[in-house]
């Protein structure tokens, strides 16, 4: 048999366009005596269809009469409602269209009365209150918070997102300002203090961070960790009670059985471990520990049990032992001879400088011989500083000089050239010419 042809499917329909989500956050930017601006946001479900617009609808407070504001939908998220009467009270709604039908409306969370808005609302918080505001148990609180708003402001007080306890914490408002009022603060008074200020629909809100502070409780425990020579090692643990604030360093003292006496070895110290040094020998001793934060030392403390005992016996000093180290150096000149030029007569002097370990001993010599004991010259060597005095040179005594340096390391030499020079007689013909001349004049 002839195999039977199926007739084709249809094809299956799309689903049904389907309405977005409600818009969201409905709030009043700007009201006055004939309209109303109002702004939201977008519907955090959209779907498939899209999103044609927005419809906005408003109804005078008692009726449930809803008349539309846009004849054409609104593309944006904000809208004015205009030609209003002064004085009535209006909820508004605001509807997402799409070819899906309507959204779900989302409503003003308060009317809003129409009518021109003096002054919003706006906190003037003062500069010593935007930061941290820090107060010691016992102190009376009192803070002036001023702020603008027309016509009837009202002032609202959070603490820590709860309604305030009314027996702790007063609140007095003007028109101007709102003053809170602690008389007696404890610590549970601590805490973030939301203000928020409110002229119809609009608002302004600020916060006030108040933390009450009292000293430090001592440190849980101390003990005595070792007594070594004339020191004793210490170790304690952080405060359990910090005073409602950081720890900022502790205070260790020291006491004498003997005396009984307590003396303050360590201040604002910051470690949890400490060795006190410098105790005496045969004597027994007791350590004791405060904790310091911003307030002050804690009013208690914490006290070692056991006693760290200073033996009189036992204590040997080893001086550390160091290697020797070889200085040997060979002699090295530090300041060359320089080529001198001297006139006949006037004595002149070479110098040089010269280093090494062994002491290098020091030989000159003239024209490579040695210079003997000729007291023509004069030989120094202090501290390195080696000197050669020639006294009233002649011509003969020009040439070559070299100071020589020897030691069990080696030598050294450094030479200069040294020229005698005859002193010119022609200045003075000329001076006794002239002296002729003026005489023969007179």
């Amino acid at each position: 048999p002839a195999a039977v042809e199926e007739p084709p499917k249809a094809p299956t329909p799309p689903p049904p366009p389907v309405p977005t989500s409600a818009p969201l956050n409905v709030s009043v930017d700007d009201v006055n005596d004939n309209s109303l601006t109002i702004s939201w946001k977008g519907p955090e479900t959209v779907g498939d269809s899209g999103l044609d617009g927005y419809t906005v609808e408003y109804c005078k407070d008692g009726t449930t009469d809803w008349l539309v504001a846009n004849e054409e939908l609104s593309p944006t998220t904000h809208y004015c409602i205009k030609n209003l009467t002064a004085g009535d009270l209006l909820h508004v709604r605001v509807v997402a269209v799409n070819p899906g039908g309507r959204s779900e409306p989302a409503v003003l969370a308060d009317p809003v009365p129409i009518r021109e808005v003096a002054d919003r609302p706006k906190i003037r918080m003062p500069r010593n209150l935007r930061a941290r505001c820090v107060r010691q148990v016992g102190a009376q609180i009192n803070l002036v918070v001023p702020f603008l708003g027309k016509p009837n402001p009202v002032v609202l007080w959070l603490k820590d997102g709860q309604p305030l306890d009314k027996q702790r914490v007063n609140i007095r408002n003007s028109d101007k300002d709102s003053i809170l009022f602690i008389r007696t603060a404890q610590r549970e008074d601590s805490g973030v203090f939301e203000m928020t200020v409110k002229v119809d629909s609009f608002e302004d809100k600020a916060t006030i961070i108040l933390q009450i502070v009292e000293l430090p409780g001592p440190p849980a425990s101390v003990k005595l960790v070792d007594a070594w020579g004339f020191n004793a090692a210490l170790e304690w643990t952080v405060p359990k009670d910090n005073g409602n604030t950081e720890i900022t360093g502790y205070t260790v003292q020291k006491a004498d059985l003997k005396t009984g006496e307590w003396f303050t070895v360590l201040e604002h110290y910051h470690r949890l471990t400490a060795t006190v040094s410098d105790l005496i020998m045969g004597n027994s001793y007791q350590f004791r520990v405060f904790a310091e934060n911003r307030v002050g030392r804690s009013e208690s403390c914490a006290i070692t049990k056991e006693v760290a005992h200073i033996q009189k016996t036992g204590i040997l000093y080893k001086p550390p032992e160091y290697p020797e180290r070889d200085f040997s150096e060979a002699p090295k000149f530090t300041t060359a001879l320089n080529d001198r030029a001297a006139t006949v007569g006037y004595t002149t002097k070479l110098l040089c400088s010269v280093r090494g370990s062994p002491r290098p001993k020091i030989e000159w010599l003239k024209n490579k011989m040695i210079i003997g004991d000729d007291p023509k010259f004069r030989k120094l060597s202090t501290q390195g500083i080696c000197s050669l005095e020639i006294r009233k040179p002649c011509s003969f005594d020009g040439g070559v000089y070299t100071c020589r340096a020897k030691n069990e390391q080696g030598e050294a030499t450094v030479s200069c050239k040294l020229e005698v020079k005859r002193m010119s007689l022609r200045p003075h013909v000329v001076k006794v010419i002239a002296i002729v001349i003026i005489i023969n004049e007179m």
